[in-house]
């Protein structure tokens, strides 16, 4: 297992980690099988989306802010309960296939680390299951 490092910038925000997850599968020697990225963090994600559009993450930021906004009818005593109820909206994991050492991703595709109580230091857990 190899353990990506992300240093995000703002309370909510879409990082494209894309080129960091293909550099790891050829660093590795992986070349036919599946990748397994997990966030462990109960208030950041990981999802696949378009990477093309730059206004797309900011649909998507913009759209989550306003579905489940910071403040609101929380219990939660840290104030981040926002944050929960959006990574369980997008999923802590990703599974993706790897052919010939390359992630594979349709042709607007692109691989983001989902931030929703920031700004910190965060980490991704890359699992390799070859075949």
């Amino acid at each position: 297992m190899e353990t990506l490092h992300i240093d995000t910038a703002q309370r909510e925000e879409m990082i494209d980690i894309t080129g960091l997850v293909q550099r790891t599968v050829r660093e590795n020697g992986w070349n036919d099988g599946a990748l397994l990225l997990y966030c462990p963090h109960t208030t950041g994600a990981v999802t696949v989306n378009e990477g093309a559009d730059p206004d797309v993450k900011r649909d998507i930021v913009a759209n989550m802010r306003r579905l489940v906004p910071h403040k609101g009818d929380y219990r939660h005593a840290e104030g981040n309960s926002d944050a929960h109820i959006k990574v369980s909206m997008f999923g802590p994991e990703q599974f993706l296939i790897v052919e010939s050492g390359e992630v594979k991703l349709g042709t607007w595709q692109r691989i983001f680390f989902c931030e929703f109580d920031g700004p910190r230091s965060r980490k991704l857990w890359v699992k390799w299951l070859g075949i």
